[in-house]
């Protein structure tokens, strides 16, 4: 229950410490499983002392056992070892600390290490931790790779001999670290987001000979495995032998089956890289080549042509089409321009036929009256009328003295 206590009447620590104790009495047996990290045994003494760490998180807690729980397993345990305890929590409210006194203790043994781990590769596999789509390509060329491995081992010395001697130039970044143990997770854990924020490195190995499975336990670790696939910077799991795989190998984005494989996977060899670009310099001028020649033997048919061989042909023969249709076209307008003409000609002719003009020049006359009234029949003058006569040459005044008679018309028959 909770306590009433204010800034004016506030509780004491002893108090806060006994009542951690009464709720931690409650809780009452229970199973626990961790890791051993130092384990003590006094002479003399019935009462053995283990400190149980979990891996994934920095938490520890004393345990005290009988010492008889000890003798009765087949083999002491040894830091790094898992085990599982059957014990009651206690609270000593005087200096504030939790402990846990055993009555079972057992060791997890190889099989159910095995089942554990594969129901974590079930979960993260579920989760799409290992899926292919998520590993990222390692860079061809890296400004500086970063090592995680144990200090002075020889998966160390290999990955740097191999990468070296591929290229000289390379730079590493080097992380010794514990690569088994109870230590081991958090230091690598500690060591690869250092890494993974430094920005001159672009590759990271994870580089671990061969053990037993117990040995390995720390690159099947959750959190290990979930940081991996977290990082940002590429990670090569080299770890074991090729028969070994730890979750590890399945996160990272590239598992190399021995430590030299990692170097070869993460260094290109500069002899190789200098045959590719000498292949590559002789394929282009090999390309080249034959482009040239087919090249050239095109423009050698097209310059074998009548048309480029002997381009002046093709001009004359155009010239002497040209001549042949300037001739047609004057021919063509010389005839049309001289059918025109006689078109006129005929139609001038009908013009002057039927033109007044035409009958006075023959010798006939125009008579008309003072009102240039034309006069067709004798009766229309009388005598004493002024007339004018119309002839070819000009025109004549006239008088009438006398109207003819009818008998003086003249005969048109």
């Amino acid at each position: 229950m909770a306590l009433d206590t204010s800034p004016e009447k506030p509780a004491p620590v002893r108090v806060i410490s006994q009542l951690i104790g009464q709720w931690i009495s409650r809780l009452g047996a229970v199973w626990v499983e961790g890791q051993v990290a130092q384990y003590s045994r006094r002479p003399g003494t019935s009462t053995a002392f283990l400190t149980l760490r979990d891996p994934s998180a920095e938490v520890s807690v004393t345990v005290t056992c009988p010492t008889r729980l000890l003798d009765a397993m087949e083999a002491p345990p040894t830091d790094g070892a898992r085990v599982v305890v059957h014990a009651k929590p206690s609270w000593y409210h005087t200096r504030g600390t939790l402990s846990l006194a055993a009555d079972d203790i057992r060791p997890v043994g190889l099989g159910d290490l095995l089942a554990r781990i594969e129901r974590l590769r079930k979960i993260l596999a579920a989760e799409g931790l290992f899926a292919t789509d998520r590993k990222r390509p390692l860079p061809f060329l890296p400004r500086g790779v970063g090592l995680i491995c144990g200090r002075d081992s020889k998966a160390e010395h290999d990955v740097l001999e191999n990468a070296r001697r591929r290229w000289p130039g390379v730079r590493f970044r080097v992380e010794p670290v514990a690569v088994q143990g109870v230590n081991a997770v958090s230091q690598i854990l500690e060591v690869l987001r250092a890494l993974d924020r430094d920005p001159d490195v672009d590759v990271i190995i994870m580089a671990r000979g061969g053990g037993s499975v117990e040995d390995l336990l720390p690159f099947s670790d959750e959190s290990l495995v979930r940081a991996v696939g977290a990082a940002s910077t590429p990670v090569v799991s080299a770890i074991g032998h090729e028969s070994d795989t730890p979750l590890v190998d399945l996160v990272a984005d590239y598992r190399a089956s021995t430590p030299t494989d990692a170097a070869r996977r993460s260094v290109p060899d500069v002899h190789e890289e200098l045959e590719r670009v000498a292949r590559a310099r002789e394929q282009i001028r090999a390309t080249m080549r034959r482009w040239l020649e087919r090249e050239r033997a095109g423009l050698d048919s097209m310059r074998s042509r009548p048309a480029l061989a002997n381009p002046h042909h093709g001009i004359r023969l155009r010239t002497d089409e040209l001549a042949g249709l300037v001739q047609r076209a004057r021919r063509s307008v010389r005839h049309l321009l001289d059918r025109a003409a006689s078109d006129v000609e005929h139609t001038r002719a009908r013009v002057r036929a039927l033109s007044p003009a035409a009958t006075l020049d023959r010798g006939y006359a125009v008579v008309q009256r003072s009102d240039d009234a034309v006069v067709r029949d004798p009766s229309e003058v009388s005598a004493g009328d002024r007339l004018r006569l119309l002839v070819s040459g000009g025109e004549i005044a006239a008088t009438v003295d006398e109207p003819p008679s009818a008998d003086s018309a003249p005969d048109t028959e």
